[in-house]
This record gives structure tokens, sequence and C-alpha cells, in this order.
């Protein structure tokens, strides 16, 4: 009886235990007992006189292994500083990588826009310009068109189509080596430096000397290139550019001088012709006029249009030939050298009255617009459209 009540509350799975089954013989009288082994899970418990309650908590091998591991894992905070560490430095990578493709991207609008410009200067073709009129076209025919004989656009087109390559190079991931990636990025920034220096310069010189047009190819290069320059500021923290700050001071120093050293030759230029005597001589206008040339002539000489110039301007002569002998006429021509050019001749008071920045220049309805204009761009000024003349 006793054994058999003891059986119900003492059992031991083999599977757990790890020692060998012995018979369980007991008499009320006198209980047999055995030492029991030593388990950290085990509690044993007195229940009745003599008999002994074994509770045994069962925890397998590879549960003790997972959870002890687990503890392992969450009390070193090595291993969570180092997979933060590295999500960090994944993350810079991907803003990187974003910074190069905006300035890939920028740069190819860029290089679009001066591939353009290039075209109609090489060709001589008129621009085309929503707003502003004949501003676009004026500028891109001035003398500061060119910077040692080169057309500007032409650099520009260069400096936007390499921004553009690196971009794409340093946007991809995991094409290059550190090396070549290191001498990419100081390229670029080289290149961005140059861009936002010279488009601060030609700022300056449209305020300056073209005051009153507006260009808007120059003002959409200008914002290309702050916005790239700053991209690459950004991008290499003020930690890098510490190092690189040598390099832009010189680029931005050698960007100047050059720009200088080239318009300095235009102002040269113009004060030579003062130092130089040159006899009042009349032009020859050898092109006949059309019928569309003379209602355009009769159209600006009745809304009181004026075209100054000087008599050994070529431009001059050429805005003429447009008109053509009896169109040429009946414009308001100003000649701004009645006297002749010498040493000390001063420019006739009704066009210093007009401020003007160069030859020939017209005034339409209060626009002062400098360089030779084609007769639609002049239609388009006067407020008309040159299909609207009707030819008498």
């Amino acid at each position: 009886m006793a054994a058999t009540t003891m059986s119900n509350f003492f059992s031991i799975s083999s599977s757990s235990l790890p020692f060998r089954r012995t018979s369980f013989l007991s008499s009320p009288s006198r209980p047999h007992s055995f030492p029991l082994p030593s388990f950290p899970h085990v509690k044993k418990a007195v229940w009745g006189q003599g008999h002994v309650l074994v509770q045994v908590n069962c925890v397998s091998d590879r549960s003790k292994q997972t959870a002890e591991s687990e503890a392992e894992t969450a009390s070193s905070p090595s291993s969570l500083e180092s997979s933060s560490s590295s999500a960090i430095i994944d993350g810079d990578d991907d803003a990187g990588i974003t910074a190069y493709k905006w300035c890939a991207g920028l740069g190819g609008i860029g290089f679009l826009e001066t591939a353009y410009l290039t075209y109609l200067k090489l060709t001589n073709s008129d621009a085309f310009c929503p707003m502003g009129g004949g501003s676009c076209t004026t500028i891109l025919t001035s003398a500061y068109s060119s910077v040692f004989g080169i057309p500007l656009p032409l650099f520009g087109m260069l400096a936007y189509g390499l921004v553009m390559r690196l971009g794409l190079q340093l946007g991809a991931k995991k094409t290059t080596s550190d090396t070549e990636k290191t001498d990419a990025e100081i390229i670029l920034i080289g290149i961005t430096t140059s861009l936002a220096v010279a488009s601060a310069y030609f700022l300056y010189i449209l305020r300056t000397e073209f005051g009153g047009e507006l260009c808007l190819y120059c003002l959409a290069s200008a914002i290309l290139s702050f916005s790239m320059f700053f991209i690459t500021l950004k991008r290499f923290g003020s930690h890098e550019l510490q190092k690189t700050l040598g390099l832009q001071l010189f680029i931005a120093s050698s960007v100047v001088i050059a720009l200088t050293a080239s318009y300095s030759d235009v102002q040269s230029a113009s004060s030579s012709m003062t130092e130089t005597e040159i006899p009042y001589f009349e032009t020859e206008i050898t092109q006949e006029s059309s019928p569309l040339a003379i209602s355009l002539a009769k159209h600006l000489h009745l809304i009181g249009a004026k075209l100054y110039g000087a008599f050994w301007c070529s431009h001059c002569l050429d805005q003429k030939e447009m008109f053509g002998r009896e169109a040429a006429r009946m414009l308001d021509y100003v000649e701004c050298f009645p006297e002749g050019v010498s040493k000390g001749t001063k420019m006739a008071q009704v066009c210093s009255d007009v401020k003007l920045e160069g030859f020939p220049t017209w005034v339409i309805n209060g626009q002062v617009l400098s360089g030779e204009k084609q007769l639609s761009e002049l239609a388009t000024l006067s407020g008309i459209k040159l299909e609207d003349i009707s030819p008498n």
C-alpha cells in the first residue's frame, strides 16, 4: 500500500535524470532511504513520515544554451554599438550617393543648356528668349561672350559634362576603389568651385555692363552652378573641406584672374580707339530694303525708337544693312561721334545721357537694348509682330 502511494507521488523520467533506476521497497514501519543526486532544478519536500516528494523541472540542454546565448547578446554593448555604427555608415553612404546623383542630374541639364548656347554662338544664330526680348542674343553676341577668343558656353559645356561624368561615377556603388573615389571627389569640388565663382563673376558683369538686361540662360546657369557647389559642400562636411580649402581658394583666384585678364583686352581695345585719331566719314549701305523692312522702319519712327551708334562701328553698319538703304534713312539714328575720334574726344552729350554700354544701342519704349537686333526682335520689342505689318 505504501509502495503504491509513493509511486503515485514520486516518478522520475529516465530520459531526464542521468542515473540508473533502483527498485523502491518500503514498509510502513521502516522506510527505505537512499541518497538523491544533486540537481539545480530539483525541489524536495517531505510528505508524511519518512516519505520524500521530489518535484523535477526538466530543461533541455538546447533550451539552456539558447537562453545563455541570448543573455550574452543582451549583456554585450559592443555588439549593439557595432551594429549601430554599421547602420550609420550605410546611411552616410546612401546620402553621399544621392548627393552625387543630384550633381550628375544638374550637370546634365547644364550640359544641354551650354551645348545649345555653343551652337548658337558658333552658327551666329538668335537665341530663343521667352522673356527679356532680345537680351539673350545681345549678351551672347557681346564681347563678354568669349574668353581669350574661345566661346564662353564651350567652357561651360566641358565643365558641366565633367561634373555629370564624375557624379555618375561616384553615384555608382562599389565601382571605384578608395583612391579613385578620393581623386574624383577632389576634381568634383574643384570643378563646382570654378563654376560657382565664374557664375558670380558673370552676374556682376551682367549687372554692371548690361544694366536692365535680362538673360534667362545666364540666370539658369548660375542657379545650376550654385546648387552643385552647395551640394558638394554639404557632402564633404566641414572637416573634409578644411583639407581642400587651399585648393578651392587657388581655383577661385585663378578663375577671377583669367576672366579679368580676358576682359581687360576688351576694355583696352575700346580705350585705344579713343586714342586714335579718326576723322568722321559717312558709311555706305549697299543692301536694298524689303517692303517689310520699310514698314518696320516707319513703325519704329512713329513710336519714337532711336538707334545710337558710331561711324567707325562695324556692328552699327551691319544693323543698318539689315534694313537696307531706304529703310535705314527712315530710322531715328543718333551719331555719338559726329566730329570724329581723337585723343580727348568725348561722346556726344545726347549719347552720354543714355549711359550707353556699347554700339549699336536701341532705345525702344523706354528700354535700353545693346547689340544688333533682328527685324523680328525689333518688331516684338516695339509691340507688334512682323507679319502684322502691312507693306505699303
